[in-house]
Parts: C-alpha cells; sequence; structure tokens
C-alpha cells in the first residue's frame, strides 16, 4: 500500500469518526431553539438527545462483531449510508417524532461506523508506528470534535436554522462515502465463524438496559421502577452474556482476554479518561455559563485549545512512549489530566478565559499523550477480532463517559440542594458540588493513571496472538494484518 492511499484511508475515517462523535454532543447547545421551534415537552427534549446515545451504544459490540463477519469496508460505507441519510431526516424533521427516529437511526448508523474505524486502521497499517500515528490521528479527531461541537451548535442555532446542525453531516458523509468506497481495501476474519446470536442479543440487551438506566436515572429517580428494572436488566443480560460466551464454541468475546493483565488494566484506564473527561466536560460548559457568566459560544470556544492540544499531544504521543516508555508516558499523562481536572476546581467565581487556559492545557495534553493506551489495548485482540475489539473499546468508554456524567451529576445536585436548603446563592451551591465532582474525577482519573502504568510495564512489539492466520483475501481485497503493541518498556528500539 503506497502512503497516497494509507493517507486517504486515514482521512475516509477521520472524517467518519468527526461526524460521529460530533454527533454526541453538537445537538446540546441547540436545544432551548429546538424546544422553541418545534414545542417539545421536557420529555420529548431530552430524547432528541438520548435516541441517539443510546442506540448508539447500545449496538457497538453487534457492530464490531457484523464488521469483522461481513467486511469492515462493508459495514463502514452500510453505516455510512445510513448515518447520512437520518442526517438528512433529522435536519428536515417537522415534528418531535419524527426528529426523535431519525435521531434512533443516526445512532444505529454510528453503531455500524465506529467499531469499523480503529479495526480498519489495524488491518490497513501494518508497521507498529504507522499504526500508533494513525490512532494517535483518530483520537485527535475524536477530541477536536467533543471541543467544536458546542461551538458549531451555538453559531448554527444562533444565525442560522437549527436544523443545519444536522443537515451539515450531509455533505461530509456523501464526500466520505466516495473517498471511503475509492481507498479502503476490504478485510475480515481470516476463518469464517457463525454468528453468535445469543451472545449477539444478551450484549445488546445489557448495553441498553444500563445506557437507558444511567441516561434516564437523574431524571426519573434511582428508586423508580424503571430504572431498577433496567439495572436489573442489564445485570441479567450480563450474566447471561458471559455464561453463553463461556460456552459456545465460537464465542464474540474470548472471556480468557479479560486475563490478560494488559487487556484488563488498560479497559480500566481506558474507562477512567472516558469518566473523568466526558464527567467534567459536561458540567464544566454548566460552570462556565452559569457561574462565570459565559455565553454559550463563547463557552464552547473555551474548550478549543484543549481540543487542540489534545490533538498535539496525540500527534506526539507515540514519539514519547518510544522515549521514556509507553507505562510511564500514559500513567504520567493522566496524572498530569489528573491535576488539570483538579485544578479546575481552584478557580472560584471569578476566573476568566485566561485563568481557565492553564488547566483545560494539562487536560488536553494529557489526554491526548493517553494514546499509545488505546493502540497497546487493540494490540491484546487477535487481528481477526478488530472489529469486536473496537467495539469494546468504544462501548466502554461510551458507558463511563455517560457514568461519569452521571456520579459527577449526583454527587453536585446532592451538594447542590443541600446548600439550596441552608439559603446559599444558586451560583455557589452549584460551585461547590461542581468542585466536588471534580475532586473525585481527578482522583478516578490518577487511578486511572496507575493502572495504565502496571498494565504497560514490562510489554514488549510483539504478534498479539501467535497461530492466528492472516486473512486470506478474496480478489480485490487486503488480508487483515496481525495487531501489534507499542513499546512499553524500554526507552530506544523495540525489541524483535
Amino acid at each position: 500500500m503506497d502512503a497516497g492511499q494509507s493517507r486517504r484511508i486515514l482521512a475516509a475515517v477521520a472524517l467518519a469518526t468527526f461526524m460521529t462523535y460530533l454527533d454526541n454532543n453538537i445537538v446540546n447547545v441547540a436545544l432551548p431553539t429546538i424546544e422553541r421551534q418545534l414545542q417539545l415537552s421536557v420529555a420529548g427534549l431530552e430524547w432528541v438527545v438520548s435516541a441517539y446515545v443510546l442506540v448508539f451504544a447500545g449496538l457497538l459490540l453487534v457492530g464490531g462483531r457484523l464488521a469483522d463477519a461481513f467486511g469492515r469496508r462493508r459495514l463502514f460505507l452500510t453505516g455510512l449510508t445510513i448515518f447520512t441519510a437520518a442526517s438528512l431526516a433529522s435536519g428536515l424533521a417537522g415534528n418531535v417524532d419524527l426528529l426523535i427516529a431519525s435521531r434512533a437511526v443516526q445512532g444505529f448508523g454510528a453503531a455500524l461506523v465506529t467499531p469499523t474505524t480503529l479495526a480498519i486502521i489495524s488491518a490497513s497499517f501494518t508497521d507498529t508506528r504507522g499504526r500508533n500515528a494513525a490512532v494517535g490521528a483518530w483520537q485527535a479527531v475524536g477530541a477536536l470534535a467533543l471541543a467544536l461541537g458546542p461551538v458549531l451548535g451555538g453559531v448554527i442555532s444562533q444565525h442560522l436554522s437549527w436544523g443545519w446542525i444536522f443537515l451539515l453531516n450531509v455533505p461530509i458523509g456523501v464526500g466520505t462515502l466516495a473517498l471511503g468506497a475509492r481507498a479502503i481495501p476490504e478485510s475480515r476474519e481470516a476463518t469464517a465463524r457463525r454468528l453468535d446470536l445469543p451472545g449477539l442479543a444478551t450484549s445488546a440487551l445489557a448495553l441498553f438496559a444500563l445506557t437507558y438506566a444511567l441516561i434516564e436515572g437523574p431524571h426519573l429517580g434511582w428508586t423508580a421502577p424503571i430504572i431498577v428494572t433496567s439495572f436489573a436488566a442489564a445485570v441479567l443480560a450480563g450474566v447471561a452474556f458471559v455464561r453463553v460466551e463461556a460456552r459456545t464454541a465460537n464465542p464474540m468475546v474470548a472471556l480468557t482476554l479479560f486475563r490478560n493483565r494488559v487487556f484488563a488494566g488498560g479497559s480500566v484506564a481506558l474507562m477512567m479518561w472516558a469518566f473523568g473527561l466526558f464527567g467534567i466536560y459536561f458540567f464544566t460548559s454548566l460552570y462556565l455559563q452559569e457561574v462565570l457568566g459565559f455565553s454559550p459560544t463563547k463557552a464552547g470556544l473555551a474548550f478549543v485549545p484543549m481540543a487542540l492540544l489534545m490533538v498535539v499531544g496525540a500527534i506526539a504521543s507515540e514519539r514519547v512512549a518510544r522515549t521514556i516508555g509507553a507505562h510511564r508516558s500514559v500513567g504520567g499523562a493522566m496524572v498530569l489530566m489528573a491535576a488539570g481536572i483538579a485544578s479546575v476546581g481552584l478557580l472560584g467565581k471569578s476566573a476568566g478565559f485566561a485563568e481557565l487556559m492553564p488547566s483545560f492545557a494539562a487536560i488536553g495534553v494529557g489526554g491526548g499523550l493517553t494514546t499509545p493506551l488505546t493502540a497497546t489495548v487493540l494490540g491484546e485482540m487477535p487481528a481477526e477480532q478488530a472489529g469486536v475489539a473496537s467495539g469494546i473499546f468504544n462501548a466502554s468508554r461510551e458507558v463511563a463517559g455517560l457514568l461519569g456524567i452521571t456520579v459527577i451529576g449526583a454527587i453536585l445536585t446532592a451538594r447542590e440542594s443541600a446548600l439550596l436548603r441552608q439559603g446559599h446563592p444558586a451560583a455557589t451551591a452549584f460551585l461547590s458540588g461542581y468542585q466536588i465532582g471534580l475532586a473525585v474525577a481527578a482522583i478516578l482519573v490518577a487511578a486511572g493513571g496507575l493502572a495504565a502504568w502496571t498494565a504497560l510495564r514490562h510489554t514488549h512489539q510483539r504478534e498479539a496472538t501467535p497461530g492466528v492466520a492472516p486473512v486470506q483475501p478474496q480478489p480485490g481485497e487486503v488480508a487483515s494484518l496481525p495487531a501489534f503493541e507499542v513499546v512499553a518498556d524500554g526507552a530506544g528500539q523495540p525489541s524483535a
């Protein structure tokens, strides 16, 4: 594969990642405008956001397994087509029912696309350094989408029709489809296996139920019958999934993988990363507006330097990991990120734009430098299960992000309510709860850094699974290539 094709593959994957990640948060700033124009109830407004997240998170593992079985390029193009068409329907929706339904279909398309992105990178970039750089670009694009979502949402809802929030995806989606169809070669699992239908069903049910409970629990109450039932269903479906995977001849996920120190510890660290970043991101937007008095657009712009520094950190991460070892670079990066999160809580009521930037810079650089963790965790999966590996990674991150919002929100709300009952001003009550939530997030992210340091010690570059045969390509296809770990232990060259 020449350098030009590699760049085109990465561009297609990056554009698709940007679109699907952007839709996770671009709509938030525009919700008041949508509420007024469509005359939505509070419940209807919540489901404009929740319908996308629920379907997206619930079907990520399913999408990853289907990609491995039927072809990652095929699933990428299919999911992108569905996502783009649903974006058009969302932008033109004239009533709440059509908008919510279109958002759910968007989530379905995203659940097919997202697991294929990392799997395509794993199959297309053969050398360790090139693949790690591609993963860095993938993570940087996701960070950029996270930051630009509120900015674009605010500008579009203020100066254009809210429908353009979704219509923006249409030309990007069409262009990405054309680019992906030309550039991305097909890859799939080496030996065709029967679909583990019970595993697919139980994993989807567990993720659906857990995601629903985390989304609706803060609004309906954690003891509401539907929330208790959802948590119970998630636990029962999760247990059933483990039993199914332990007994079937062709499991969707080999349970022995979770005995692997790098995969298990790295996955924990990734979840802590998402918990801290997504949890504080949501409530920091409220802090900027409700306590510091920023406009929605100014609040969105405050996150842009953080995102840009995360891009820089992600690009530099592979070189830093090779120089000092990934266990040191990733562990130290998460501690830096934790320090940045904690320091935001020291700013108080009178902080300005400039005072925010050192803390935001620490979060951005630290978040970007954790990129080798993603490459290493994926490298622990057999190459033929790259789609499932990506599905596990993205589902874990999505659920951990929701959990971060839920836990920090519960802490904030409890503290805020207690102070309001004592007669404290609303801004003071919110700030106190927010500061405690930040401290909890910082402690958990720092613990994730310790998990990453422990998991990545003494790992060396090697083929992930000896004995796994490469994919035998069909005419016009490229074989799926073995995954590799990044160098995590030495300060010099990879070991043979």
